[in-house]
């Protein structure tokens, strides 16, 4: 079967060849899709997306006109898709729903550890013959509340992995594991105690109509002096005006972000000749005290594996005339 693949980039092309192997032909584009770069998909039955393409109604009206009937979605989110119009089109969708819990909350402590001990700043002193610690003081982490806002796949390895660092742990999510509470600990708390409680809050929640923006002028305020944000999870789960203006009123002490609510043709792609037009993220990048990665934390071997082979084996059950497991 014929399969155009969006948003395809150079490391994550080897994995996908291998798990299609002779079954499926793969067709790249590094292109974004969206409604000027939908006819690219001419002449093929299904379709890859990333977590950044367009799945809006009018890109889905565009595939479905030119024969896609099927969508296999390299991500566990699905916010950038219209599933309600790709199933009134007839479209079916598959996403992966969890391809490595493991490598984004692994980054979201990697992000904790990298702010708090300032290792960037670390990093360029000594690569310059500067060895003075001056400035470089952080805080154990032993014996800090930490609240982790979407106790679910991700978040439920990120509970394991502070519990780990003797840290009191506190999450927010209407569903309750029991095994987190017993074994590791957790206290499920509401969001507002979770906010005034915690010295780092990790966002590991999905993007939804609730979940939007609930970091705001409003819970920001709520907050401890200094306190340490980290997203790992979706852009949108942040109110970026509203985190620049707690940055400079020195509300957040440290920002991790590995994601950005206008992300989208932005992220995975060299600009380094170009001029940023995006004001948020050039005054983002000028704090010392906040850490960007290009929405990264799920890139590890193990996961690409994952994202490949989960893919592929929708294509083939949507082939056979079956329903995938993931199918959304």
């Amino acid at each position: 079967m014929r399969v155009a693949v969006y948003s395809a980039h150079r490391f994550e092309q080897p994995y996908l060849r291998t798990a299609a192997a002779e079954r499926h032909e793969l067709v790249f584009f590094e292109h974004r899709l969206d409604r000027t770069t939908a006819q690219l998909a001419a002449g093929c039955r299904a379709a890859m997306l990333f977590a950044n393409d367009d799945g809006s109604a009018p890109v889905l009206e565009e595939l479905s006109h030119i024969g896609i009937e099927f969508l296999a979605l390299r991500s566990a989110g699905y916010n950038h898709v219209d599933l309600t119009h790709a199933h009134r089109l007839g479209i079916r969708v598959a996403n992966v729903p969890e391809y490595s819990p493991y490598a984004v909350a692994e980054h979201a402590v990697g992000m904790i550890l990298a702010l708090n001990r300032k290792l960037m700043r670390a990093y360029s002193r000594v690569r310059e013959l500067n060895f003075s610690l001056d400035g470089l003081v952080g805080f154990d982490l032993h014996g800090k509340t930490v609240g982790v806002f979407g106790v679910g796949r991700i978040g439920s390895v990120l509970v394991r992995i502070l519990h780990g660092f003797g840290c009191r742990v506190l999450g927010c999510d209407p569903v309750k594991r029991p095994e987190l509470i017993e074994r590791y600990g957790l206290e499920y708390v509401s969001l507002e105690q979770l906010c005034h409680d915690c010295r780092i809050i990790v966002l590991c929640a999905p993007l939804t109509p609730q979940t939007r923006y609930v970091i705001n002028r409003d819970t920001l305020a709520m907050m401890q002096p200094g306190i340490m944000l980290i997203n790992v999870a979706r852009g949108g789960l942040l109110d970026t005006r509203a985190v620049i203006e707690a940055l400079k009123a020195r509300r957040i002490g440290y920002l991790g972000l590995d994601v950005y609510e206008e992300e989208a043709g932005l992220f995975f792609y060299d600009h380094s000749e170009d001029i940023i037009t995006d004001d948020l993220i050039a005054r983002l990048l000028t704090f010392p005290n906040v850490l960007i990665t290009s929405h990264q934390a799920f890139l590890t071997d193990d996961a690409l594996h994952n994202i490949a082979t989960t893919s592929i084996a929708a294509l083939d059950a949507w082939e056979s005339g079956s329903s995938a497991p993931n199918e959304l």
